[in-house]
């Protein structure tokens, strides 16, 4: 199905009528009720997202999106901008870990360059979308335009479009951007209140002194941008391209049908923004794993989300997404593959 500019569209409600039957199915099958946990609710959460007593997530689409930051001439991450550049060719190529667990898992891998700071060339499964080199400095000014943040929600929205027209049943949105978390920090900070202090972490891997400037940085930033509290005024503000696609592309993805399996901080903030601006956009949310960085909590609180796993992992692409897959493929088999207690012959009566 294919809808033009899906982000602002509201997305359909999941099918009651599948839940109800994923729960009764779940209530029949030889195990005593509740036992296999959250598997068995993901099941019936698959079951209403797709409309079917049978629901698989396969095939899978993984999209990583690319922008710089502005921000980055604060000193705000350990490493130096070159490196997203850089990494989009890892991608590219197959060396990064998303790479890795795209080809362990048998899913499709979309790399978007919105702007990068150094040249990517042309590189097999890389989409060339560039909006500028790098964001605006959000410690001085708006990271973006009106324009620049339509362009990259659209560009969200296209990659969502692409994932409906290959078939795909489960989208996984990864990032790479030097800086981003200084940009997640403070779009989560504006939408929830929270102090920088709060939810800024180090990112990359900065120290205390580097987490102390970052907070600074931050601060500075909201003080620029004030009480300004419309999710796109916030993603305007103090977003970044690759987190502005992210939301264009989670929103487009739910218009289309598609569940969105949820990655950690950055993505996470994507989401926010994306729930904020169409609510019932979080319906079609599943949540992979909680991020080591700090301010990842607070986002997930407030989208009310339970996620699957807690490895301590921060490092963004997709990955922690990625790693959780198997926990779903193992949530539909058990549920379309488990014998019923008629089936198997298997007395479902308590003893008295």
């Amino acid at each position: 199905m294919t809808l033009p500019n899906s982000w602002t569209q509201q997305p359909p409600q999941p099918s009651s009528k599948h839940s109800s039957l994923a729960v009764s199915r779940q209530q029949v099958l030889t195990k005593p009720p509740g036992s296999l946990g959250k598997l068995e609710q993901v099941a019936i959460t698959l079951a209403g997202l797709m409309g079917t007593e049978t629901p698989t997530i396969d095939p899978i689409r993984m999209v990583v999106f690319a922008g710089d930051h502005g921000v980055c001439a604060e000193g705000v991450s350990a490493f130096p901008q070159e490196v997203t550049a850089q990494m989009i060719a890892n991608f590219a190529s197959g060396g990064a870990a998303i790479s890795v667990m795209a080809k362990e898992l048998d899913a499709s891998l979309e790399v978007v360059n919105l702007g990068t700071v150094g040249e990517v060339p042309e590189l097999p499964g890389v989409v060339h979308q560039v909006i500028a080199p790098a964001t605006a400095n959000m410690a001085e000014t708006c990271a973006m335009t009106n324009s620049q943040v339509e362009a990259a929600l659209n560009s969200g929205d296209k990659a969502a479009e692409r994932a409906a027209q290959s078939g795909s049943r489960l989208f996984i949105g990864g990032d790479m951007g030097i800086g981003n978390t200084t940009s997640a920090a403070a779009i989560a900070c504006a939408l929830l209140g929270h102090s920088p202090q709060q939810l800024v972490g180090p990112g990359t891997g900065l120290n205390a002194e580097g987490v102390a400037r970052k907070i600074t940085v931050v601060e500075k930033a909201l003080a620029r941008h004030g009480n300004r509290k419309t999710p796109l005024e916030v993603l305007a503000s103090l977003g970044g391209f690759e987190i502005a696609g992210l939301a264009g592309a989670i929103m487009g993805c739910a218009a289309r049908g598609i569940p969105v399996l949820v990655d950690g901080f950055i993505v996470s903030a994507a989401a926010l923004i994306a729930v904020n601006q169409q609510p019932g956009v979080r319906d079609w949310l599943l949540f992979g794993h909680r991020s080591a960085e700090p301010g990842h909590n607070a986002v997930l609180e407030a989208l009310d989300a339970s996620p699957l796993l807690d490895l301590g992992m921060r490092l963004g692409e997709g990955s922690g997404a990625a790693v959780a897959v198997p926990l779903l493929r193992s949530a539909c088999a058990l549920h379309n593959q488990m014998a019923s207690f008629a089936d198997a012959g298997v007395s479902n009566q308590s003893a008295e």
